[in-house]
């Protein structure tokens, strides 16, 4: 079944989605029966880790998670990322895909769901991003990473600060030995948390100017398929205003990577400058229809 057109966005708002709402029930059910524990896992000090996360188990009932990932569109119709900062498959083209994928991405972002993970982190004035900016699914085969990076501050048009990562993993029978698990980093990149990707979990994690982040390699045959939701606020995090680009470092082991990243950060920083909207590749999906 191919997707259908999900999205009329006003004022940040998701005005017609064709969201399920059973689906939206059953993850407003498992965040509220969890929401204390949760929420004591969220405040938890991790030091030297500067950014807080919790995370929950069989979030949807398993016949649908597993619809959801078989719902997932092969990485040949997806965008591939390839550069020494990630290898990886990405995509939003939600009207493309199985109107199941849509479903579940905004699913996350119902009032009812974002208003219990108010509650869960003790932020006030989240929004969720039914444009899709920064939301989407990603898929990762053998041998592709995300390396060690803060995410950009901002949304598209600066209005809006990144507050949250709402990861939905969507693989069975996926193990942390499998790889193509998310690390959380101390602010100089050494010590990781290591947080396996496994089917069916809900991972909701703070992100700042401190949250260093990565995905380590996958060392499996099968695709790790992540759906991902982003949610933000008006109002500055800190005490003042910032801004910057989605920022790179590398592995420990990798210090020329390091180097690289570093140089590659200040170009990027200054192509913002100039560029306000930036510099994005072409989705696969596009470039073969063109082809076509």
């Amino acid at each position: 079944m191919t997707g259908q057109k999900f999205l009329n966005v006003s004022e940040g708002r998701i005005v017609q989605a064709g969201v399920q709402t059973e689906m939206i029930d059953r993850i407003c059910e498992q965040l509220e029966q969890n929401r204390a524990e949760l929420a004591h896992e969220f405040a938890r000090d991790r030091d030297p880790v500067q950014c807080r996360f919790c995370v929950l188990d069989n979030v949807l009932p398993e016949s649908q998670a597993r619809q959801i990932n078989r719902a997932f569109p092969p990485v040949s119709q997806m965008r591939l990322m390839s550069t020494f900062r990630e290898r990886k498959y990405t995509s939003r083209k939600i009207d493309k895909m199985d109107a199941l994928i849509g479903k579940a991405l905004f699913a996350f972002q119902a009032p009812r769901v974002v208003e219990i993970v108010k509650q869960i982190t003790g932020m006030e004035g989240l929004i969720a991003d039914p444009s899709l900016y920064a939301g989407g699914i990603s898929a990762m085969t053998r041998g592709q990473f995300l390396s060690p990076h803060l995410d950009n501050s901002h949304n598209s048009d600066r209005t809006c600060y990144r507050r949250l990562n709402v990861l939905y993993y969507a693989t069975p029978n996926w193990s942390a030995e499998c790889g193509g698990n998310l690390e959380l980093w101390d602010t100089s990149v050494r010590r990781p948390i290591e947080i396996p990707s496994l089917f069916n979990r809900l991972v909701i994690m703070e992100t700042n100017r401190r949250s260093w982040h990565s995905v380590n390699q996958v060392r499996n045959d099968g695709v790790r398929c992540c759906v991902s939701n982003y949610y933000f606020s008006r109002e500055s995090p800190e005490d003042y205003e910032y801004f910057h680009v989605t920022s790179f470092s590398a592995r420990p082991e990798h210090k020329f990577s390091r180097l690289l990243a570093s140089a590659d950060n200040l170009i990027r920083s200054c192509v913002r400058l100039l560029k306000r909207d930036g510099l994005g590749p072409v989705d696969v999906y596009e470039q073969n229809k063109k082809a076509a």
